[in-house]
């Protein structure tokens, strides 16, 4: 049985204002130089810890030059408490790159050169029209070496390891 009961209006508002940041970044990531080939790009990459299936959403797809980017967008209305791109936070970093790994693999893009990429948007009031609209690309706002495993060195102060 579906539940039936209607999102609360705040709900509805913050998915209308994250469209919205998208449609901006994705317009303006065309104007930069961008040649966009997906959006809202969704695929399941695992199970959590209760063995539901987990899927996650790559914003948007697009090469710059020969370089596959995946783009996370944040839009907030205000940065009153923190700019949007800090809500890509290392949890959210890993799903993308799981997301984007099966990508690859799904389009057989293993060996195309990659990054990640974050748009961070703030939206005026509706009131304002696009006056004091503010768009941020973050170019490799990370990579997958910061999460690979690191091997301690055979010798750690003065110990041998085995």
């Amino acid at each position: 049985m579906q539940n039936s009961s209607p999102k609360p209006p705040e709900t509805i508002a913050l998915h209308k204002l994250g469209q919205r940041g998208e449609e901006l970044a994705a317009a303006f990531l065309l104007q930069t130089g961008y040649q966009i080939v997906g959006s809202n790009f969704t695929i399941p990459v695992g199970r959590n810890r209760n063995d539901a299936i987990v899927s996650v959403e790559i914003d948007l797809v697009a090469y710059e030059g020969p370089i596959l980017c995946f783009v996370e967008v944040k839009t907030r209305a205000s940065d009153w408490f923190a700019v949007p791109a800090a809500n890509v936070d290392l949890r959210k970093q890993r799903q993308i790159m799981r997301a984007a790994r099966a990508y690859r693999r799904m389009f057989g893009l293993r060996n195309t050169p990659d990054r990640y990429d974050v748009v961070s948007i703030v939206l005026p009031p509706s009131d304002k029209g696009l006056r004091g609209l503010q768009i941020e690309l973050m170019r490799s706002f990370w990579s997958e070496e910061k999460f690979r495993k690191r091997h301690l060195p055979e010798r750690y102060w003065g110990l041998t390891l085995y």
